[in-house]
């Protein structure tokens, strides 16, 4: 094993009561996917008895999604098309918020409904492996703009990196969020909640601002990889996982079993 692949990594896993059937195969998949060594897995979550009982069976900690922000989700006015979403929103501030909560000099966030199904490095000589998939959503770049007052730099005009799950250093995102909290003068997190565009469905991504900002500023560092997830419907996850997942595995990296209405 290489030197860097022996750096520690904590998780942080947002999560809600819907994903309860699907984040236990998520995290059982960390621990046997993820090429480094695991530290704390931390399960942010709304107050609730069965995402408490799951954190005790599978020794992570659960942290009340409550107590990592100034601002509660409730104080969150973002509606569209009569649907709320603030919640939304305020999960991927949590997922810029595992500075907070890991005490390792690099964090893993990983979505809860995303099983890893091949093996995943994330830090390797020094560089940080960022997987990317075919994506583009305008709105991401606007966000960042606004945030920070630069374009932002993707490697080409067809990759994101919103791919489920993104490796942070900790040192890195504290520089991010201290530039835009430069700019705006106000806390990183009032910034990206003033500075989003409430008509669109999805005006902002946290994986998308901090990979643009690793590699506009710190390209050296970065190497790319393809994400290869599977986008599959949550009705789908017990027949997967009984059968399909090892002929899966011969073309994709990763499987999503989202749960949208």
């Amino acid at each position: 094993m290489g030197k860097t692949q022996q750096i520690k990594l904590d998780i942080v896993i947002p999560a809600i009561k819907k994903d309860l059937k699907v984040l236990p195969h998520v995290i059982d998949s960390i621990h046997k996917q993820i090429r480094h060594p695991i530290g704390k897995i931390f399960i942010v979550a709304p107050q609730d008895a069965s995402m408490m009982k799951l954190c005790k069976e599978k020794h992570c900690k659960f942290i009340h999604e409550d107590t990592v922000l100034p601002i509660l989700k409730e104080e969150i006015d973002y509606w569209w098309n009569g649907k709320n979403r603030a919640g939304w929103m305020f999960q991927q501030l949590l997922k810029l918020s595992g500075d907070t909560l890991s005490n390792e000099g690099h964090y893993l966030v990983i979505d809860a409904d995303t099983i890893l199904i091949q093996p995943h490095t994330f830090i390797q000589d020094d560089k940080f492996i960022f997987y990317y998939r075919n994506l583009r959503k305008k709105e991401y770049y606007r966000a960042y703009h606004r945030l920070l007052g630069a374009k932002a730099e993707a490697p080409s005009r067809s990759i994101s990196f919103v791919s489920h799950y993104m490796v942070f250093n900790v040192k890195l995102l504290k520089e991010l969020k201290r530039k835009i909290e430069q700019k705006h003068s106000k806390p990183w997190f009032e910034c990206i909640l003033q500075n989003f565009d409430r008509t669109k469905y999805a005006p902002f991504s946290e994986y998308e601002t901090y990979g643009n900002f690793m590699y506009s500023n710190y390209r050296e560092r970065i190497i790319l990889e393809k994400c290869l997830n599977l986008s599959l419907k949550r009705k789908a996850l017990q027949r997967t996982i009984q059968s399909d997942m090892h002929t899966i595995a011969e073309h994709h990296r990763s499987v999503s079993f989202h749960h949208r209405k």
